[in-house]
């Protein structure tokens, strides 16, 4: 019998959540993908512009991502990221190795202009001890 499994298949992409943007590193495989680095084209910060999302070590010392797994760290919500004039273009170059060793990469694009225009509704968060 032919072993279906594909192989790991590592991604970024860009979630908009009621005016929140995050960033998600996802291994769409059934393999696991080894010493994984994500480097973008252009610097950009988030967190109300404190952090440089590029040097966050999960883009670059990320040596074990099990398959259809996936991390989701928050960039910032999309005003304040907007009206810092941050990169809307974003292009990221995403390499990793199958567990036999084989080098796999691939090459996203991202335009966050999309989320500029779109409305939302805010939640408010229940305080501890409400229902």
């Amino acid at each position: 019998m032919q072993d279906e499994r594909c192989d790991a298949d590592v991604i970024l992409d860009v979630v908009f959540d009621r005016g929140l943007l995050f960033l998600v590193i996802q291994n769409l495989g059934d393999q696991p993908a080894n010493t994984v680095r994500v480097k973008f084209d252009q610097a950009f910060s988030g967190l109300d512009g404190t952090k440089k999302m590029q040097r966050l070590a999960l883009f670059r010392k990320l040596e074990f991502l099990a398959p259809h797994k996936s991390i989701e760290v928050f960039l910032d919500r999309s005003a304040s990221y907007f009206a810092r004039d941050e990169p809307t273009q974003l292009t990221a170059a995403i390499s990793w190795r199958t567990p036999e060793g084989a080098r796999r990469s691939t090459t996203v694009h991202h335009d966050l202009e999309i989320y500029r225009d779109l409305g939302f509704i805010e939640r408010e968060v229940p305080h501890a001890g409400q229902a």
